[in-house]
């Protein structure tokens, strides 16, 4: 059944509170599989990443791989998890043609990590701005499925088993979390910190963050949690929130019309924005699991974890600081820096080479902002280095060109001649400002002579008329003129006529 929205009033949803957990699923940016040697690619032609070990061919037996255990401990330490020492996989039973092994190899009674949090910052549907924390319950690892393919118009399902076997993180919170808002906060620095850790690209639309939503409800006072449906198929943030907000909307009219909520797995229609029936939902004990007897239990000493811990990088919130009290950043700049590892490394790159802080700030934010993409940001292909563009920002400090000369022409010229100075370009364009007086002094004299009615007006009490008498100051020196000392000049000029 789909609820018609429209009859769901808003006196009976007021009535119920919604009660959301998330499992949130992490691909790991390893080279190789968790269990096997074949690449973890995505992109690739489908069924080229496979081996025996993949499939489940008698007789082949699985390898841990130590660098996805790496990542999922940096995740946990990054969220103050405590981490498990001795850990075991198990086996997951269940068959799905996705999943050739019929099992999947996953964590059960050992998660690697356990408890920790995510801190939150987002706005209420009231606009109010809420900061907070959303409780982890675990953090376990586990290996991906196939890819089944469904082709409009075919009957048959097409199986891709290249994305068998990659390693994954399952992210799984306490159902902690009370609106849609809130959930969209937290998946945001959830895709923040993997990228920080570099450890997942958060490529939600590609599949490698993906996020399944347990949501119930109960009437607002009750304590005892109501009837959970998962939801799937979200390959956006706000889809999540969307399915969210009409799951929410749909279980209200159910119980308002009388009926019973089932546990069920429902999937999200982002055209219509409504969920459906998939399945009724598998308990744990449907799962059957048992220890692998293929793999050993592994365990993480001391003095791995020590290493690991020696090697995080600074996260978020201490990079947002930084930029605040060590570059002294108004806290909007602060934000928008910290959002990108990389864009943040940029950041204080340039910094090594100005002690303009903000107006590297203004740069990043706005004629460099326009080039920067996510993808040359993740690979540092962002053709202006820090040196570079931070000698182009001391050249527009020191006066010897224009802010709007240097974004418009010569940070253009730079991407394109990246063996050159911002100086060299100046140069070799004529854009260098001539701050010299007398030669100011003298165009602007010709300026004046030329526009004798004006310069009454002017003298009249018309001043808009400033702008232009420097406009043809700029014309006559073909931009060369410093338009701030232009501007002090003609305004002398004027007003001692």
């Amino acid at each position: 059944m789909v609820a018609d929205q429209k009859t769901v009033s808003p006196d009976a949803l007021a009535r119920y509170e919604m009660v959301i957990g998330l499992e949130v699923h992490c691909q790991l940016l390893t080279h190789t599989k968790i269990f096997a040697a074949d690449s973890n690619q995505f992109g690739s032609t489908p069924n080229t990443n496979i081996s025996v070990i993949t499939l489940g061919h008698p007789g082949t037996l699985p390898k841990l791989n130590r660098r996805a255990v790496e990542y999922a401990v940096r995740m946990g330490l990054a969220c103050g998890s405590e981490i498990t020492r001795y850990n075991v996989f198990a086996r997951k039973n269940y068959f799905y043609p996705d999943l050739p092994k019929g099992y999947q190899l996953s964590q059960d009674k050992t998660p690697v990590c356990v408890g920790g949090t995510v801190p939150v910052r987002y706005k209420e549907a009231d606009g109010q701005t809420v900061e907070g924390a959303v409780q982890l319950h675990h953090i376990h690892l586990e290996e991906d499925a196939g890819k089944s393919i469904h082709e409009a118009g075919e009957w048959d399902t097409l199986l891709d088993y290249n994305r068998a076997g990659t390693p994954l993180i399952e992210m799984v919170t306490d159902p902690c979390i009370r609106s849609g808002e809130e959930a969209a906060a937290y998946l945001t620095e959830v895709r923040r910190l993997v990228r920080y850790l570099d450890i997942c690209d958060g490529n939600m639309e590609e599949g490698s963050l993906r996020c399944d939503v347990n949501l119930s409800v109960r009437k607002r006072g009750e304590t005892t949690l109501g009837t959970k449906v998962e939801v799937k198929n979200m390959n956006s943030i706000r889809n999540v929130q969307r399915a969210i907000e009409t799951e929410f909307r749909r279980q209200v009219e159910v119980l308002e019309s009388g009926g019973a909520l089932i546990q069920e797995t429902r999937m999200f229609d982002a055209g219509n924005g409504q969920t459906y029936g998939m399945r009724t939902k598998e308990s744990m004990n449907d799962y059957r699991y048992f220890p692998d007897p293929d793999l050993s239990p592994f365990v993480i000493s001391e003095e791995w974890l020590a290493e690991i811990r020696a090697a995080m990088p600074e996260l978020p919130k201490v990079r947002y600081e930084k930029l605040l009290n060590q570059y002294g950043l108004p806290e909007y700049d602060a934000a928008l820096i910290a959002d990108a590892r990389e864009l943040v490394d940029y950041y204080e790159d340039i910094c090594q080479f100005t002690t303009h802080y903000k107006a590297a700030s203004n740069w990043l934010m706005g004629p460099v902002k326009a080039q920067l993409t996510e993808k040359t940001l993740r690979d540092k292909a962002f053709p202006v280095s820090a040196p570079r563009l931070a000698a182009l920002i001391n050249l527009v400090d020191a006066g010897k060109v224009s802010f709007s000369t240097a974004s418009q022409r010569i940070l253009p010229a730079l991407m394109e001649a990246p063996e050159k100075t911002p100086e060299q370009i100046a140069t070799e364009q004529n854009l260098v400002q001539n701050s010299n007086t007398g030669d100011l002094q003298a165009l602007i004299n010709d300026v004046l002579a030329a526009w004798p009615d004006k310069v009454k007006e002017y003298q009249k009490g018309k001043k808009g008329l400033l702008g232009m008498f420097v406009g043809e100051v700029m014309k006559k020196s073909k931009g060369s003129a410093d338009p701030k000392l232009t501007n002090q000049l003609v305004q002398e000029t004027l007003s001692n006529l």
